[in-house]
């Protein structure tokens, strides 16, 4: 079955894993771990390259974590929270949480935005306080930008490593990569359903 996901990017190719890298970083639940890690697979497999499945990652993750601190930086406070409110339920996030992402960016500095790129958790909702403190914009975006790269090199290398490790083992990888995507869908859909603001 991991045959079918992998033609499947494959055939997307490189604007595919720019596209689905914009997504993740906009809206859950496809993390970026598959994304990449099956890119990985396909370079181990030749039907890509790392240095442009590297760029093409890097640049969709940067612009899906821009719009992220666009919505901060054109929005502010005042007009956000009604939104949030209203669907922070899909994005399983509450205004709570960016009043906390908020406090924590103001206390730590703006070096944050990168160290937080290799967080599963924390990576793209730091972009919203970046945004709403109205942090410098070529600051946020290379900032962004060398920690993404730096975290795809190192999904890329892993997926490659595990597909040349496991050659021939294809349930072993059935179980890695439906399992990741499993858990993040099931993740997702538990968060939503029990989903209550606080307030």
């Amino acid at each position: 079955m991991n045959e079918i996901i992998l033609r499947l990017i494959e055939q997307g190719g490189y604007w595919g894993i720019f596209f689905l890298m914009v997504i993740e970083n906009v809206f859950p639940p496809i993390p970026s771990e598959v994304i990449m890690g099956l890119g990985g697979v396909a370079v181990a497999r030749g039907t890509m390259s790392f240095w442009p499945l590297l760029l093409v990652g890097t640049v969709g993750s940067t612009l899906g974590n821009y719009v992220w601190f666009m919505i901060g930086d054109k929005l502010g406070y005042r007009r956000l929270q009604p939104l949030v409110d209203r669907w922070g339920r899909w994005l399983t996030l509450e205004w709570e949480d960016v009043e906390k992402a908020t406090a924590f960016f103001r206390r730590h500095g703006q070096w944050i935005v990168f160290a937080l790129r290799f967080s599963p958790f924390l990576r793209t909702i730091i972009s919203l306080p970046a945004g709403l403190t109205h942090m410098n914009r070529g600051l946020f975006l290379l900032f962004t930008f060398v920690g993404a790269a730096i975290w795809n090199v190192a999904l890329i290398l892993g997926g490659k490593f595990l597909a040349e490790f496991l050659e021939g083992s294809t349930l072993v990888m059935d179980i890695i990569i439906f399992g990741g995507l499993g858990l993040a869908v099931v993740g997702y859909v538990y968060r939503i359903l029990t989903w209550k603001p606080r307030s």
